[in-house]
């Protein structure tokens, strides 16, 4: 099994820059012995997910059935893909739905507006979870000892002037966003984005992701994006759940 969790992390080290890379920079990256991680590479080439011109190695389209093999398992990935596509189009701004993993969100649906904002994640995408909207939801769904884990032992970044850095302050605006079910959280990640996001739950009531609205910043106050979209998002999370098995 540790074998197994190290070829997995050469895969990811390999993921994570364009143009290829070297033994000794994976190695280096995935702080493993080079001779390990050249018998991992050996072998990932046999299998298809790595190819190399005998001087770097670079991810081969193969990966991507890892990845999709995720997302395939998603009860609700299907309508969620129509769920999102049809919110876009009745609000006219940016939507995207995310699962958290560790203290990051990831992508795993990104549907753009018209109007394109600065910051653009697409599938696959990890955005700090303390810092966005949707993390905070996907933080309001853990229990209160998952949370009090997260709050421990999380790296706090500050991005922007207004990232809330400290565990106490999050903790309530985690708490916040679990009361009133939904969080608006403006300028923590980008100074030019806000965003309203709001849970995906499964039909036992547990949040499985977390759905969102972006926007540019000072279009919209946290009364007006409630008013104008908060019921869209609902409606839209509330399909999701009839299809959560």
């Amino acid at each position: 099994m540790r074998t197994f969790a190290r070829g997995l992390l050469v895969i990811e080290v390999l993921g994570q820059t364009h143009g290829g890379q070297s033994l000794a920079e994976v190695a280096e990256k995935a702080r493993l012995p080079r001779t390990a991680v050249r018998r991992f590479l050996l072998t990932l080439i046999d299998m298809g997910f790595v190819r190399t011109d005998g001087k770097r190695y670079r991810l081969t389209p193969r990966v991507l059935r890892i990845g999709l093999s995720y997302l395939s398992s998603l009860p609700y990935w299907r309508d969620a893909q129509l769920a999102l596509e049809e919110l876009r189009a009745r609000i006219d701004q940016s939507c995207a739905l995310s699962v958290l993993d560790g203290e990051d969100l990831v992508y795993v649906l990104r549907q753009h507006a018209k109007r394109i904002l600065p910051m653009s994640p697409s599938l696959g995408s990890r955005l700090p979870a303390h810092a966005v909207s949707m993390g905070r939801v996907l933080l309001a769904g853990l229990s209160d000892a998952e949370l009090d884990a997260y709050l421990a032992g999380a790296t706090f970044k500050r991005l922007t002037r207004a990232t809330i850095v400290a565990a106490a302050p999050l903790r309530r605006e985690v708490l916040r966003a679990r009361e009133q079910g939904y969080a608006w959280v403006a300028g923590e990640l980008d100074e030019s984005i806000c965003g309203l996001a709001v849970p995906v739950r499964d039909r036992d009531g547990q949040t499985v992701a977390a759905m969102n609205v972006s926007l540019a910043t000072g279009e919209f106050t946290e009364a007006e994006a409630v008013a104008q979209f908060l019921g869209e998002l609902r409606v839209a999370a509330s399909r999701l759940r009839a299809s959560s098995r």
